[in-house]
Parts: structure tokens; sequence; C-alpha cells
């Protein structure tokens, strides 16, 4: 990535940020099967049964060596997250360990009761936001975090063919599964304890997505005393993230219109996203959850560093609005895995995307979109506040992102016309708006983002930097 505007050019700090994260995500080539968020794909098709199964059974082989291993197992809503569990189950083992099964649970809770029940690793069955008809597979390390590299790389040499084959256990040797939705219901539990004071008499949306927030959402604002007003809490296996949730945010800002509620969350198929809606419908998406709770935590002695972890994407209202209320920040990397690490690196407290990927370092080691609405609350009521209130300082600029379909992504990126064709858009706007030019991490694709006063120098300053890349022929398609 590359990013423009007069405060980067003047902050070498924050330059360094981007190119450290630049550098890091270098380093961190995806492998064949397992990207940045584990492996995913279309079921049976990408991902199949066969791959779950040899997942299951390297694991439960790998963590085995030395001890009876134990792997925790959750899913999402999904048709196919049934048979990629008892593939899973099967593999696991057949190799000798113990499948422990939370069923159908969130990504957080996966990973709190990995860390906290002293799990050898777990697995969480999930294409998060994406249609019902993918899946994914994302395995956990025993302190809750992602796996490590050198795992899933062995892992994929293994359903390669390129290590011999696994022992199968014997006799009283084979692994047992069990049941351990006792396990989620403990997040439940650690998710209401967080809570400062009760919700009582607040009207609260919940829009579950169809997916993982089915199941723990409206129990743990039940539990706290919230009127609670759930949508789309009937799962068939289908309808997952389908007109609903975080990536279909318009469904909830109409229906807290309607109730007149006080606030809606609505989360994504595997809740490790939220994003808000303030009491008049309007949106409150990562960057002001950011900028709500940051600026809370910092009031209160408890943001370290009085700083917050963005990605490149963040609004630049979010860094204005920091710079009034004394709030410093560090800029990523698109992804949350990021976040976390720049997060760790410097012991910060609070991190996210714009996307509703938030993470509260003290609570949790990865975004929790049930958390995430929880701290908002506090907030809430702890300033005695409303969520439009709480967000008006953050002035969102208007922004336009534009993907531009090439030959070759380096070659169209550092292209000297293309080059001052961005610096010139740069020095336009000066402090009122940026520019951001970076290549897909999937795609052979330039993605163009303008951020300006108005929508109309979105789209003539994007415009303007595409043209000179079609002039350029660099542009497929």
């Amino acid at each position: 990535e590359k990013i423009y505007n007069s405060k980067d050019v003047c902050d070498n700090r924050a330059k360094k940020t981007v190119n450290q994260a630049n550098d890091v995500k270098e380093l961190m080539i995806m492998g064949k099967y397992f990207g940045t968020d584990g492996f995913r794909g279309e079921a049976n098709e990408v991902l199949t049964v066969e791959h779950a199964f040899k997942v299951g059974r390297y694991l439960g082989w790998y963590y085995g060596k030395e001890h009876k291993a134990k792997i925790v197992i959750g899913k999402d809503t999904r048709r196919s997250s049934y048979m990629f569990e008892y593939a899973l189950a099967a593999g696991i083992t057949a190799s000798g360990a113990n499948a422990y099964l939370l069923h159908v649970t969130t990504t957080p809770s996966v990973s709190y009761v990995t860390r906290t029940d002293n799990f050898d690793c777990g697995i969480m069955i999930s294409a998060s936001h994406n249609p019902f008809y993918d899946n994914g597979i994302k395995v956990i390390n025993g302190k809750g975090h992602k796996m490590e590299a050198e795992v899933e790389e062995k892992i994929e040499a293994y359903i390669d063919g390129e290590i011999e084959e696994l022992p199968l256990a014997k006799r009283e040797e084979i692994g047992r599964t069990v049941d351990y939705a006792a396990g989620r219901n403990r997040y439940i539990g650690y998710l209401i304890s967080l809570a400062t004071r009760s919700f009582e008499d607040m009207r609260v949306g919940l829009d579950c997505s169809n997916g993982s927030a089915f199941t723990i959402a409206k129990s743990v604002y039940d539990a706290l005393g919230a009127k609670t007003y759930a949508i789309n809490c009937e799962p068939d296996g289908t309808n997952i993230n389908t007109n609903c949730g975080s990536t279909h945010i318009e469904v909830l800002q109409q229906y807290v219109k309607e109730k007149k509620l006080d606030v809606g969350f609505a989360y994504d198929g595997d809740a490790d996203r939220c994003i808000a809606v303030d009491e008049n419908g309007e949106v409150i998406d990562g960057d002001l959850i950011l900028y709500i709770c940051g600026k809370y935590m910092k009031e209160n002695g408890r943001l370290n560093g009085d700083a917050i972890v963005t990605t490149i994407m963040s609004n630049l209202g979010l860094y204005k609005a920091c710079d009034k209320a004394g709030l410093k920040y560090e800029k990523t990397a698109v992804g949350d895995k990021y976040v976390y690490e720049n997060m760790m690196r410097n012991n910060f407290s609070l991190g996210g995307e714009q996307s509703g990927h938030i993470i509260f370092s003290k609570h949790a080691t990865t975004g929790d979109g049930i958390l995430t609405s929880l701290m908002i609350m506090e907030v809430m009521l702890e300033k005695k506040m409303s969520l439009s209130k709480l967000a008006e300082p953050v002035k969102i600029y208007p922004q336009l992102l534009k993907n531009v379909r090439v030959a070759d992504k380096k070659t169209a990126r550092e292209n000297p016309e293309v080059t001052k064709a961005v610096d010139a858009v740069a020095e336009a706007l000066g402090d009122d708006g940026r520019i951001l030019v970076r290549e897909s991490g999937t795609e052979p694709v330039i993605r163009v983002m303008v951020e300006a006063a108005t929508d109309e120098l979105c789209e003539k300053y994007v415009s303007q930097v595409i043209d000179v890349i079609k002039a350029e022929g660099l542009m497929v398609g």
C-alpha cells in the first residue's frame, strides 16, 4: 500500500508504521490452502470433506505426540458446517486425540475456551461474512491466537501427500468426542461478567445474521436486563448473512427506527464483527466505535499509550477527531491480524477496522462482536449519552474506492505516470483529503481510494488516476 496525505508526508512515524506493516505482510506469505483467515472456499468445491479430515488427522497427531491431546471445535450455522465438524472430529479421534464439541458458537468463544480451558488448539468452522455455500477452517493455538504459519504449512504438506502417512490410533488409544456445550455457556457468563451496570430500561436491537450470535447475544442482553429485540435469529443452514447482519446494515437501520430503539448492533456470521446503529438509525462503523471507546478508555486511564490501532483504510475524519481529542494512533496494513500484531508488539489496548473487527486486548485475543457491543453500552451508560452524541465529534469524509483490473499489480502501482498522477491528487487535496493506492492481496487488482470534502471531488480524483492507468495501457478487461 502507498498512502498519501499532507499529514503523513510530514509524519515520519506514521510512514514508518505503514512500512513496517507492509514488511510484515511480505514476510507472511499466504500458503496454498491457509490464507490470512484460515482455509476458506466453497464447500466441497475448494474446501472438501477430505481436507477437513486431514486437518483433523494432522492436528490430532501433532499435539498428541507426548500426551493425550484435547482439541475444541466450534461451528457456525452453515449447512456444510455439520459435515466439516464430523470430518474434523473423525480425523482428530483417528489420530488418538479427543475432540470437544462446542456446537454452534462464535469464533471469539472458541478462542476464549481454547485459552482458558487449556486446550492444545481450537478449530472454528466458518466463512465469517461470506455466503452460506462457502465455509472455512480457522485453527487457533493454545493461547487463543491465530495458528502459527509453520504449523499451517505442515498441515498443507500433509494434505498434499508430502509427509508420510500418519499412524492411526489403535484400541484404547483411539480418541473420543465430548459434548462441550458447557464451554459455550461459560463464555456467555464471561461476557455477562464484563458489564459494569444493568441495561435495565435500554431498548436494544440485535441483528444476529442468522449466524453464530443467535445462540448467545440475546441471552447476554436479556441477562443484563435490556429490553431486547432480536432479528434474524432463525438459521436454516442457507440464510446466514443473506440480507441481514453487519454486511446488510440497512435492515437494522430500518428496524431501529421502526421500533424507536435506543441502539442496535449487527453481527456477522461468526460474530467477530459488530456494526452499531444509533437511535436515529445512523450507522456507527468500526472507525466511530474506535473513537468512542478509545476516548472513553483514555479518560479512564485504560488506554495504554493513549493510542488506538487502525488500518490504513480508516477514514481521515477519525484521525482529525483523534488529534482534537489527544488520541494517538497507529496505522497497519489491511487485516485484523496486522492490527492485533501491532497491539501485541506495543502493548496497546484497543484496535480494529472499519468493518467492525474491534479488539479489546484486555478481554480478548480476537475481534468479538458481542463484546464490542457491550463495551459501547458501557460508554453510553457511564457517560449518560446517546450513541449519536458520542459519535458527533467525528466528521466522516466522503470516500470512494474503485478497483482497476491490471496485468501486473506492482508494475501498475509503480508506473512513473501513475505515481505522478497520485502525487498531483495528494497535493491538490492537501489537509482536506487523502488518496490511497494499494494492491489487492488476492486479485490482479489495484484499489484506488480517495477521501475528500465532497462526493464530487472523490469521483473527480479517483477518475483522474484511473484515466492515467488506462492511458498507460496497464488496465485489462
